[in-house]
């Protein structure tokens, strides 16, 4: 089954996401502190006529690091050039973007984290001076030839900040994390974006919606997406409490948001391991799930919905988890 919770967009995605999304800090939902803190941020620049100083976002997927990044651009007036650092294979081809880039402009780097180490080390000069150091030749008779660089701002974005080195993350001049979003900023999303896409929606199927949406904007897009199509071939393009509960059941996607994998993992770990401790690389095995995804994608929301627990001896699951599930705790055994 197509899943819901995929921590990337896919193809077809991509346009569908590009009209739903913000085009500046008002019209942006959540993340008060930081909307907050980038306003002025970006109203002293503006003030100065400055480049920004680099920004770093982190944070789970889906939370909106893109989107910000885009609104940025948006409020400095700037263009804003777009990659990632898997994309980065050669110091030529972020030299090729350096290079290129004109004065003010913005260069997002999406997975920062991803970048190799070489092309990391050719970032610093960049960042620090507005210069990029060319090595011609090789041996003793290298030299260093010294580009001078148009001003730019780099904008980064990670899911994984432990693994960003600490010379990379003391360059960038403010630094923020992006939270889950409370489920009433889930549902202000989820309004706003059917009147974008002219959807009917009534009673309280926009609160079902994002009751089931991991507290994640990309997440929220992509069931509206969902219930919008369900509607459209069963409903008449109207979409009720009812229909809204009918199209959920059929996604397999419960009130708590948990879609099928979430609750393959939990039986896994209770049926198979007696509720843990059970180590991430033996439940990927027996979930036939990759690693990075069990630890980006779903456990970060079970632990937010309290239905795991990380120990130092592996993953465990709670009472609530036995709950939810509707299976009876073991008898005997002390859960947290």
């Amino acid at each position: 089954m197509e899943r819901i919770i995929a921590p990337q967009l896919k193809e077809d995605e991509v346009k569908f996401d590009l009209t739903l999304r913000p085009q500046n800090l008002s019209e942006f939902v959540g993340q008060e502190k930081i909307k907050g803190n980038l306003q002025i941020f970006i109203d002293a620049a503006k003030g100065r006529n400055e480049s920004l100083e680099h920004v770093l976002f982190y944070g789970n997927p889906g939370l909106g690091k893109t989107t910000l990044a885009n609104i940025i651009a948006k409020e400095m007036g700037a263009n804003i050039k777009v990659t990632s650092g898997p994309a980065l294979e050669r110091v030529g081809d972020l030299a090729a973007i350096l290079t290129s880039l004109e004065n003010g402009d913005i260069l997002f780097i999406d997975e920062i984290h991803r970048m190799n180490k070489t092309i990391e080390e050719v970032l610093y000069p960049a960042l620090e001076d507005y210069a990029l150091d060319i090595i011609i030749g090789k041996g003793p008779g290298a030299r260093t030839l010294r580009v001078d660089l148009n001003k730019f701002t780099l904008i980064g974005a990670t899911t994984k900040m432990s693994l960003l080195s600490g010379p990379l993350r003391d360059r960038f001049g403010a630094v923020y994390h992006l939270n889950f979003y409370e489920e009433g900023e889930i549902e202000q999303i989820v309004k706003r974006n059917s009147k974008i896409l002219d959807v009917d929606m009534q009673g309280e199927s926009s609160k079902l919606i994002a009751k089931s949406s991991r507290r994640t904007p990309r997440v929220a897009n992509r069931l509206l997406k969902r219930v919008r199509d369900y509607a459209q071939v069963k409903a008449n393009g109207i979409i009720t409490n009812d229909v809204a509960e009918e199209a959920l059941k059929m996604l397999e996607i419960d009130t708590a948001g948990l879609d099928h994998i979430d609750r393959l993992i939990l039986e896994v770990m209770i049926n198979k391991f007696a509720g843990g401790p059970v180590g991430l690389n033996t439940l990927a095995a027996a979930t036939a799930e990759e690693v990075e995804t069990l630890e980006e994608v779903y456990e970060p929301f079970l632990l937010q919905r309290g239905l795991i627990n990380r120990t130092p001896r592996g993953r465990t699951v709670t009472n609530l988890a036995y709950e939810h599930l509707g299976i009876a705790l073991p008898e005997q055994q002390n859960l947290i």
